[in-house]
């Protein structure tokens, strides 16, 4: 780790080539020192995706070793496991802006660095965790070194890049990380079958240190020009603190009691943190949430849908795995398979809704997108029944799912992060991905409520009423972006 403290590799040298700084010692006579050579953009790219690949893979490979986890503790409830996932989303959430301006002012490949570490080693401590408590807890810490990753990445690549290809290569970018959440339920399932769901943990250790390896060896120190502020980690403390109080009183509401003074206390601390935590928006000079940029109406509107949205995905995503192998008796691999077109479809309707977004504007597109996306869901409740038939009423649903979240996902990160002055690019791109973690959190929190732990006659009607929940969210997300205004896309700067 003390390597990780070093001083950056390439200060002396010309940040766009490589070459010496005007002014070095080849101009009076003297041979120059050896400087390390800036990496080519493609290297750059290729290392920084490796890391976005497993903090990505990992939000969504745990969710199909859920039932293989309940199995291995079978004294816990599901809503205090429920906090392995949940955990994961706050933490990520909270720090993802903070620890972008940190790595504006430490320097990125060191930020990346100190990531890596921190994911991989907890990673491995997951896999070895004795006991729920252990394994939250380590959750926490593989949150955080993700929130390092990837908006150290980011900046990686963008420095990595000229200007007029940098928008491009964070496309580049934000695909891998799609990628990874794609086929994460297919390789978890393939991981706990082989295994058990401590592979899906264990698998990151070669991963880690594979990018960490690499990342010594081809990436250059990079940081902001110019006057750079310490980020207010206080103020990300707070904001993860009032989340959890959210999330706590909706998973506990059932077992406490909606009315109970610990539910409500939980309501109400997570009021006040979020007010305390607004307040030190307001007056910190580097703060989690730019509030100035709220005041934009298409970029507060497309982020409050993206929490909308990403409440209903990640409902429908943890219900589905749990109906398959809970109601139609798949395996963790079957149920893995069969969630994974969805995510295939998406990718191969994500381009062609860009391009329709570009021709036509960002609110039809996003429009059309929920309504299909929570129709969807809507065929879970109406035509899945409880005896399992995959090609005449699981597939279909499948695609249909891909189609809404390809046409709605997208172009919603599109519409947000456009819709920013192009100085606001990075901040504006951390905000959405913070929305996008906090309606994780809390679709998580709401469906472990609704399904709790029912009889198996019980059992379909709970997995309908979490649908019903998930179409909603989807669909009311979709006809909120009838608010969402015309955005023109600009380079990131």
């Amino acid at each position: 780790m003390a390597a990780l403290l070093e001083g950056p590799a390439t200060d002396d040298a010309d940040p766009e080539r490589g070459r010496p700084a005007a002014g070095s010692g080849a101009a009076s006579g003297e041979r120059p020192p050896r400087r390390r050579q800036s990496p080519a953009p493609r290297t750059v790219l290729a290392v920084a995706s490796l890391g976005v690949f497993m903090a990505f893979v990992d939000a969504t490979i745990v969710n199909v070793a859920f039932p293989d986890i309940e199995r291995s503790f079978p004294g816990t409830s599901i809503a205090a496991l429920s906090w392995v996932l949940s955990a994961y989303n706050i933490v990520f959430a909270a720090f993802l802006v903070a620890a972008g301006r940190l790595a504006d002012l430490l320097g990125r490949r060191r930020v990346f660095l100190v990531g890596l570490v921190l994911f991989t080693a907890a990673s491995g401590l997951c896999a070895a965790a004795p006991s729920p408590e252990v394994l939250i807890a380590v959750r926490l810490l593989q949150a955080l070194g993700a929130a390092l990753i990837v908006p150290s990445s980011l900046g990686l690549v963008l420095d990595a890049f000229p200007p007029e290809r940098g928008a491009h290569a964070v496309a580049l970018l934000t695909a891998v990380g799609a990628v990874g959440a794609g086929i994460g339920p297919s390789v978890g399932g393939l991981l706990v079958t082989v295994g058990d769901w401590r592979l899906v943990f264990l698998v990151n250790v070669p991963l880690g240190i594979a990018a960490y390896v690499l990342s010594r060896r081809h990436l250059v120190e990079s940081r902001t020009p110019g006057r750079r502020r310490v980020p207010d980690l206080l103020g990300a403390l707070v904001f993860a603190a009032s989340v959890s109080a959210l999330v706590l009183a909706v998973t506990q509401g059932q077992d406490w009691g909606w009315t109970s003074p610990q539910v409500l206390g939980a309501f109400a601390a997570s009021v006040v943190l979020l007010a305390v935590f607004v307040r030190r928006s307001a007056h910190h000079r580097a703060p989690v949430v730019d509030l100035a940029l709220l005041r934009n109406r298409t970029f507060s509107v497309a982020n409050g849908m993206s929490i909308i949205a990403s409440a209903g995905f990640f409902a429908y995503t943890l219900s589905n795995i749990l109906f398959l192998t809970g109601v139609w008796r798949y395996s963790v691999l079957e149920a893995g398979l069969a969630v994974t077109p969805g995510p295939f479809v998406a990718a191969a309707v994500a381009g062609p809704g860009s391009r329709l977004a570009e021709r036509h504007g960002h609110r039809l597109v996003l429009v059309a997108g929920g309504l299909v996306w929570g129709a969807a869901v809507l065929w879970l409740v109406l035509r899945v029944g409880t005896t399992p038939a995959f090609v005449a009423e699981w597939l279909p649903a499948s695609v249909l799912l891909g189609v809404g979240a390809g046409l709605m996902l997208p172009n919603l990160s599109g519409a947000a992060i456009a819709s920013a002055p192009g100085e606001d690019f990075a901040t504006a791109t951390g905000l959405h991905a913070v929305a996008r973690q906090v309606g994780a959190a809390l679709g998580v929190a709401v469906v472990v409520a609704i399904i709790g732990t029912p009889a198996p006659a019980q059992a379909p009607a709970a997995f309908d009423d979490a649908w019903i929940f998930a179409a909603a969210c989807l669909a009311g997300a979709g006809l909120g972006c009838l608010f969402v205004g015309r955005v023109q896309a600009a380079a990131p700067s």
